[in-house]
C-alpha cells in the first residue's frame, strides 16, 4: 500500500501579476519557470523524491511489467532491408543494448527482393554504419536525428541530440576509410546530402526554436563559409526542406498551421534562386511533388483551396501557376493526406469512415487502386520507399490485435508479400483478443468513434463493469489509429479494456473533425472525451471507480480540462508532458512555438475573445478548490522544448493547494519531450506508468491470465 502519511512538497507563493485586456491575474507559481534557479531544481527533486516514496510499494510490479515486455520482445532483431542504390540498408538491435545499430550489405544486380536476415546470425558482407550504443557512451540522453548516406554510398551523415532539446549536431564520415570529417555543424534541425554527396543541406532554428533558415555546407570547408539559401522571417512559418524522389528538385516548404508555401530549386543549379510554386494565401495549404507523366515534367499539388478535404491537381513544372488538371477531385469525407510520386505511379494516403486508406494512382490510366484490409480497425501507411523506380511498394500495417507488419505490394500484379511481422514471444495469438468500434453521442449530437481492445478471456466488454484505460489526444488534426503494443498486453491480460476516444480536434473523420476542435471550438475536444467516458459507463463497459484516462502533450491539456470539468467520471488521470498552462504559454511570443501555435489555439495576446475563451478552459486557470479530484500522475522532462516542465509543475502545485488528495509529479532531469532515451529505459518508464494505473484500478496484485482462444 502507498504511504499516504508522507507529506508532499509545498511550492512557495511568490505572486506575479499579468494583465491582458483589462484582466489582472495573480500567479503564485510562475517563479518555477526559472529553470537555472537552484530552488527550482531543488523543488523538482523534492517532487521526484515524494513520487518515488509514494509509489515505492509498486516497485515489484514495475519490475514484473518490465520483465513481461522483455519476455515478449525479440531483443536481438533486424529490420527488413531497404534497397537504395547498390546496397541493402537495415537496422538491428542486440540483447542488452539500449540503441539500434545501422548497417548495410551489398545488393546484387536487379534483385529487389529483400534478403532474409536471421536475428543473431552473421550477415554476409555486413558493414556497420553507426552503432548508437557507441555514440551514446558518456551521455545520459541520446537521440539520433538525421541519418543519410550519399547516393554513391561513400559518405554517411548523422546528427545527435544529447540533452533532449531536439537541437542536433551533424557529423560526417567517409565510409571507405571510416574516417570522420573534422568539422561538425552545430545547432541544426534537419540535415541531408545533396545528390552528388559533396554538400549538406541543413536547417537552423531561431531563438523561439522555430526552424527558419536553410543553409548549404560544402564538405571540407569550415561552417563559417556556409551559404544561406533561404530565410523565412515570418514567425508564424516553419521551414523544412527535402529532395524529390526524382532527384530533380529541392523543395523548400514553409508552413504555419493553416497556410503553406513551397519553393523549388533545380538541383542542377544550387546557385540559382528558389522559385515559388504558388504564392501563399492565408488559409490555403498545399504540398508539391515532381512526376514525369507521359514524358512531361509535371508537379502534383495537393491543396485545400475551396476543397476542405483537399484535391490533387497536376501542373506543368515549367509553369506551376498556369493551367491545372484535376487528378483527384475534392470529395467530402475523403480527406487526402499525402501523395508521393514515383516513376510510373504515385501513392495516395487518405482517410475515410474514420480509418486510414492507401491507394496507388496509375499515371497511365488515372485510376486510383485502393489497397484494402479485412480488419474492422487498423492502421496503415507507406514507408521505406526511397527509390524512384522499384517494382515493389513497401507499407506498414497493423491493428490492436495484429502486430506491426511490413508488406510489399507488387504494383504490376497487385500481389502482396509479407516481409516481416513484429515477433511477439510467449505464444501470442491474435484471435485471443477482440476489437471493435463504439460510438458516443456528444453534447451537440455528433457521433464520436471509440476504438476498443480486450482479452477475450474476460468476455465481451459490456454488462459487468470492467477496469478501463481510456486514451485521448484531439489536436493538430493528428489521428490516433488502432496500433499494436506488446506492452499493452500486460494490461489486457489483467482484465483491463483499452479504448481510444477519437475526439474532435484530431483528424480521424476528416478536416471538419479538426476544424470543430480548435480555436473557439476547442471545448468540443473536452466534451467529446467526457461523452465517450459516459458512454462507456452507461453501456456497462466500465464504471467511474474503474476508469483511468491518459493523454500526452496536447492530450495532456485534454486530461487537465476533463479533470476540471468531470472529475467524478475518473478514478485516475495520467498526464504526460501536459500542456496544462496553455494560456500563460500562448500569451508569451518569446516562448518556443507560441507564435506558430496561434493558428491552432487563437491569439489571446491580441484578441480579447480568444483570451476569455482560453482562460475558461486552461487547466491551470480552472482548478476547482474543494473538488474531489481523481488521482493524478503528471510526467514531464526538464529539457522539453515543446511543453516546458513548468506547466505540470505549476499545475500540480495548484491542485495540491486546492485540496486535491493524491497528485504526483515525476520529472526526468535528463530528457526531452519524448521522455527518456534508450529502449530499456523507455520500457522502465512505461512500466512505472502502467503500475501506477493498475494501482489506481485496484489491480496492482492481479496476475495476468494466459489468453484462451474462443
Amino acid at each position: 500500500m502507498s504511504d499516504s502519511s508522507i507529506l508532499p512538497p509545498v511550492a512557495a507563493h511568490r505572486p506575479v501579476t499579468r494583465t491582458h485586456h483589462g484582466d489582472a491575474v495573480e500567479d503564485p507559481y510562475e517563479w518555477l519557470r526559472a529553470k537555472d534557479d537552484s530552488e527550482v531544481i531543488a523543488h523538482l527533486e523534492q517532487e521526484n523524491a515524494y513520487t518515488e516514496a509514494r509509489t515505492a510499494h509498486l516497485e515489484p510490479l514495475r519490475e514484473r511489467l518490465f520483465q513481461e515486455v522483455k519476455s515478449r520482445v525479440l531483443e536481438t532483431d533486424l529490420s527488413v532491408p531497404t534497397r537504395r542504390g547498390d546496397w541493402w540498408y537495415y537496422g538491428r538491435t542486440e540483447e542488452g543494448a539500449q540503441y539500434g545499430i545501422q548497417c548495410r550489405t551489398a545488393a546484387r544486380g536487379d534483385d529487389w527482393t529483400p534478403p532474409v536476415l536471421e536475428p543473431g546470425e552473421a550477415v554476409p558482407g555486413e558493414q556497420i554504419l553507426l552503432d548508437g550504443n557507441v555514440e551514446a557512451e558518456g551521455h545520459e540522453f541520446f537521440s539520433l536525428g538525421a541519418f543519410d548516406v550519399s547516393d554513391d554510398g561513400t559518405r554517411l551523415l548523422w546528427s545527435v541530440d544529447v540533452t533532449g532539446d531536439e537541437v542536433y549536431t551533424v557529423h560526417v564520415k567517409d565510409l571507405s576509410t571510416g574516417e570522420r570529417f573534422d568539422n561538425v555543424i552545430e545547432n541544426t534541425a534537419q540535415a541531408f546530402f545533396t545528390p552528388d554527396g559533396e554538400s549538406i543541406l541543413y536547417t537552423t532554428r531561431d531563438e523561439a526554436w522555430r526552424p527558419d533558415t536553410l543553409w548549404l555546407h560544402r564538405l571540407g570547408e569550415p561552417a563559417e563559409r556556409d551559404r544561406k539559401l533561404f530565410h523565412e522571417p515570418d514567425e508564424r512559418f516553419w521551414l523544412g526542406a527535402g529532395i524529390t524522389r526524382s532527384k530533380r528538385y529541392l523543395v523548400i516548404g514553409l508552413g504555419s498551421k493553416i497556410t503553406s508555401e513551397d519553393l523549388l530549386l533545380d538541383l542542377s543549379d544550387l546557385d540559382g534562386e528558389p522559385q515559388v510554386v504558388w504564392p501563399r494565401r492565408d488559409g490555403v495549404e498545399y504540398s508539391v511533388d515532381h512526376a514525369v507523366v507521359h514524358g512531361e515534367d509535371r508537379l502534383l499539388i495537393l491543396h485545400n483551396a475551396g476543397a476542405l478535404d483537399f484535391e490533387l491537381v497536376s501542373v506543368a513544372a515549367s509553369d506551376p501557376q498556369g493551367p491545372r488538371e484535376v487528378v483527384l477531385p475534392h470529395t467530402p469525407g475523403r480527406r487526402i493526406l499525402d501523395v508521393d510520386c514515383f516513376r510510373d505511379f504515385a501513392t495516395v494516403e487518405y482517410r475515410g469512415d474514420g480509418l486510414p486508406r492507401a491507394a496507388v494512382l496509375d499515371y497511365g490510366t488515372g485510376r486510383l487502386n485502393e489497397i484494402e484490409f479485412d480488419e474492422p480497425l487498423y492502421e496503415s501507411y507507406f514507408g521505406g520507399n526511397p527509390e524512384w523506380h522499384s517494382p515493389f511498394l513497401r507499407m506498414s500495417y497493423g491493428s490492436f490485435v495484429t502486430p506491426a507488419t511490413v508488406l510489399e505490394l507488387d504494383v504490376t500484379t497487385g500481389e502482396r508479400h509479407v516481409r516481416k511481422q513484429q515477433p511477439v514471444l510467449g505464444g501470442y495469438e491474435p484471435a485471443e483478443y477482440g476489437q471493435r468500434r463504439d460510438w458516443a453521442i456528444a453534447e451537440d449530437g455528433t457521433r464520436v468513434p471509440i476504438s476498443l481492445v480486450w482479452n477475450r478471456e474476460f468476455g465481451e466488454p459490456g454488462g459487468e463493469p470492467r477496469a478501463l484505460h481510456l486514451y485521448g489526444y484531439g489536436s493538430y488534426e493528428h489521428s490516433i489509429d488502432p496500433g499494436f503494443s506488446a506492452m499493452r498486453l500486460s494490461m489486457l491480460d489483467r482484465g483491463v479494456v483499452f479504448a481510444v476516444a477519437h475526439v474532435r480536434g484530431g483528424g480521424e473523420m476528416g478536416r471538419h473533425w479538426y476544424e470543430d476542435g480548435k480555436e473557439l471550438r476547442k471545448r468540443n475536444t473536452f466534451t467529446d472525451f467526457i461523452a465517450c467516458a459516459r458512454h462507456l459507463i452507461d453501456s456497462g463497459v466500465t464504471s467511474p471507480d474503474r476508469l483511468v484516462a491518459e493523454g500526452g502533450s496536447a492530450g495532456g491539456l485534454l486530461m487537465g480540462a476533463v479533470a476540471n470539468l468531470a472529475p467524478e467520471l475518473f478514478s485516475g488521470i495520467l498526464a504526460a508532458v501536459p500542456f496544462v498552462d496553455a494560456l500563460t504559454s500562448i500569451l508569451d511570443p518569446s516562448l518556443p512555438l507560441t507564435v506558430v501555435e496561434w493558428d491552432e489555439w487563437g491569439n489571446p495576446l491580441h484578441d480579447a475573445e480568444v483570451y476569455a475563451y482560453m482562460k475558461s478552459y486552461s487547466p491551470y486557470e480552472n482548478v476547482r478548490p474543494g473538488v474531489a479530484y481523481p488521482r493524478i500522475l503528471a510526467m514531464t522532462s526538464l529539457n522539453d522544448t515543446r511543453v516546458l516542465y513548468v506547466e505540470p509543475a505549476k499545475w500540480v502545485a495548484r491542485l495540491r493547494e486546492a485540496g486535491a488528495a493524491d497528485v504526483l509529479l515525476k520529472c526526468e532531469m535528463s530528457a526531452g519531450h519524448g521522455g527518456v532515451s534508450g529502449r530499456y529505459n523507455a520500457w522502465r518508464e512505461r512500466a512505472f506508468e502502467l503500475a501506477w494505473m493498475l494501482d489506481v484500478l485496484g489491480l496492482a496484485d492481479a496476475e495476468p491470465v494466459p489468453p484462451v482462444a474462443p
